[in-house]
């Protein structure tokens, strides 16, 4: 099939040096992918609303998917909701009592899960949660700490926003750089890049791993589907292009 979507993560995949800034090449290079008419989703364990704002300005498609999967913003006010926050905050209750250094992290409101500091052992957390008998799974993207609904992943919101967009999986282009990318990785097949910084166990599950880290890497991956699946022999950040 021919590649109609790109699902970009954000957090060390669009931005660069740990801070959050966008790397503008690669946001220049995302925007050009929208004017060939390829759409471009964002899909983070951010608030799907700060996705939808990035691509407000950024120039891509006006759909993101937030919170690890749990959450899809279409408008200012018109999100899809495929998780429960209230479960979640169960989790993070139990977590407070158990643990120490169990503690919210101030970012924007969530609407289907609890985002922490990195501040505790995961994999104690995890126990208590399953010791409890509670749906829930921790993990970590790097950014934050997060406790989501078992089942709810990137590749769940991914899915639904690709029906949204009346486009398949097959169709799609993957990009990430966590572990919190896996799930996406997995439903994109052989579809699936990850950045040259990603950990052993997220490289293995990508089909293609790109020699630059964050930004840059974004940059890497974007070049190698133009040229390897796009047809696409050059693409300047400033949007030029030829085809082969």
């Amino acid at each position: 099939m021919a590649i109609r979507v790109f699902a970009v993560d954000i957090d060390g995949t669009l931005t660069e040096n740990g801070g959050g800034a966008v790397h503008l090449a690669a946001l220049a290079r995302l925007r050009y992918l929208e004017k060939l008419g390829y759409r471009v989703v964002y899909v983070t364990g951010r608030s799907s609303i700060e996705a939808f704002v990035l691509a407000v300005f950024g120039g891509t498609t006006r759909l993101a998917v937030g919170e690890n999967g749990g959450a899809i913003t279409v408008a200012p006010q018109e999100h899809r909701l495929l998780a429960s926050r209230e479960k979640c905050m169960q989790g993070y209750e139990v977590l407070k009592k158990s643990l120490d250094g169990v503690q919210e992290k101030p970012v924007f409101p969530r609407m289907t899960e609890v985002v922490m500091l990195r501040t505790f052992d995961l994999r104690e957390g995890q126990k208590v949660l399953d010791e409890h008998g509670l749906a829930l799974y921790l993990n970590d993207s790097k950014y934050a700490f997060h406790i989501n609904e078992k089942g709810v992943d990137k590749a769940l919101g991914l899915a639904e926003a690709l029906k949204m967009l009346k486009a398949d999986p097959e169709e799609t282009i993957a990009i990430g750089d966590s572990e919190t990318d896996i799930p996406m990785f997995e439903l994109c097949g052989k579809n699936s890049i990850a950045l040259g910084h990603s950990d052993a166990a997220v490289k293995k599950k990508a089909a293609h791993v790109v020699a630059g880290s964050e930004g840059a890497g974004l940059v890497d991956a974007i070049d190698h589907v133009a040229l390897n699946y796009l047809g696409i022999t050059t693409m300047a950040a400033e949007g030029g292009a030829k085809k082969q």
